[in-house]
């Protein structure tokens, strides 16, 4: 039977479709949920217990980290599967060759580099590179009309992403940061599958940031809902079944002019000039398990069909299915709660820090205003809980 890594932040989602194919399964993992499976062969860096704080993940997490701690796994195994948080340039010549997926995404986790491949062909907002912060006032006092965000030019999840503005506070470094015009409008996403011959759009969705939840001008990424109608879009648009229709070609577009393999994610912005392509994640996606739950199928095993060549077809949607992950609101000790739809639950008696990721919600139903209902009230169930079991700071 052949060895499969599983390897990045969280693979407790991967984990659960793995364990259904046929392969001896291997994980490294930076959390340690305590609904994650438990494998014989499993390594994970966040050890949560009763009493300990499970600190700040900007702060802690490292994907060397993850990488020394597999170095005997990486050996072993037939086949590696990188996850969010883990790149396949981390991985030496040698090792990138088990890669099942993209080897090769210098010119797309670089956000300067893919800005500068796409410009002339799709819309795009306008993009510097910035050396450092006075370098980036000096940019932007020459477009005084745009408003700029700065973003790590290697980075995910909407972590560091920060307007510009006259009381920003930020030191570059030894990171590299891009000045990006800012583009409001409704944010986007597609999940596309590709072989090296064929490239198939499995879903759009409505991607959520927490600016769609009040919390203003930050953009770490919440969750998503699909499949795309003019309901889950929750914006006044006109044809959903062109935005869709351009959301396909688009990303279709962009997966085979960088000859991406497997399932990848294309995200955009949506406003009154069109649809702005803002990046590429050339791996398996936040959509993981709503893609599962939505079509009935297992993404994993789509993801290594397609890198071995075969796109499988996708049945259509059954239903809407929402995913939103819950930032405490307070720094908390985490207690049981009975509900059915909660996922990456902390293990009981841990601390989660203030506004660190607590847990997931995911939940399906046909009908989207009774779904998006039930996991907004389960979104306040969880905040009072949290709140109930607020520790001192």
């Amino acid at each position: 039977m052949d060895k499969l890594l599983l390897i990045g932040i969280d693979t407790r989602s991967m984990l659960n479709s793995a364990l259904k194919l046929d392969y001896d399964i291997y994980s490294t993992s930076y959390f340690s949920t305590s609904d994650t499976p438990a494998i014989k062969n499993q390594k994970i860096i966040l050890q949560e217990s009763d009493g300990e704080s499970c600190g700040i993940f900007e702060d802690n997490f490292n994907s060397k980290s993850i990488l020394e701690i597999s170095k005997d796994y990486i050996d072993e195994v037939d086949y590696i599967i990188p996850i969010s948080g883990v790149s396949p340039s981390d991985f030496s010549k040698k090792d990138r060759k088990k890669i099942l997926g993209n080897q090769d995404v210098g010119d797309i986790e670089d956000k300067f580099r893919f800005y500068k491949k796409i410009r002339n062909e799709f819309l795009t907002p306008m993009t510097f590179h910035a050396c450092d912060i006075d370098e980036a006032f000096e940019i932007d006092k020459n477009h005084p009309d745009i408003q700029f965000i700065l973003k790590p030019v290697k980075g995910s999840g909407g972590y560091d992403v920060n307007l510009l503005n006259n009381g920003i506070d930020i030191e570059f470094g030894d990171n590299e940061f891009i000045l990006q015009e800012y583009v409001s409008g409704t944010s986007l996403s597609s999940s596309v599958l590709s072989s090296e011959n064929e490239t198939k759009t499995v879903t759009n969705t409505r991607l959520l940031t927490m600016n769609d939840f009040g919390d203003e001008n930050s953009f770490i990424y919440v969750g998503n809902i699909l499949p795309l109608t003019d309901k889950s879009i929750m914006s006044d648009v006109e044809d959903i079944n062109n935005i869709n229709e351009e959301l396909k070609d688009t990303s279709e577009s962009l997966i085979d002019k960088f000859n991406l393999i497997g399932s990848n994610g294309v995200d955009y912005i949506l406003n009154e000039n069109g649809l702005y392509v803002i990046e590429i994640n050339p791996r398996l996606q936040g959509t993981f398990e709503c893609a599962e739950k939505t079509f009935g199928i297992n993404m994993l095993e789509a993801h290594i069909r397609a890198c071995q060549g075969e796109v499988m077809e996708i049945p259509k949607a059954q239903c809407y299915t929402y995913k939103k992950i819950v930032y405490s609101p307070t720094r908390m000790k985490y207690h049981p709660m009975d509900l059915d739809n909660i996922y990456d639950l902390p293990h009981i008696g841990s601390i989660t820090e203030k506004d660190e990721p607590l847990l997931t919600i995911i939940d399906s139903d046909v009908d989207f205003e009774k779904l998006y209902e039930k996991v907004e009230l389960t979104s306040e169930i969880v905040n009072k809980s949290a709140k109930r079991n607020q520790l001192d700071a």
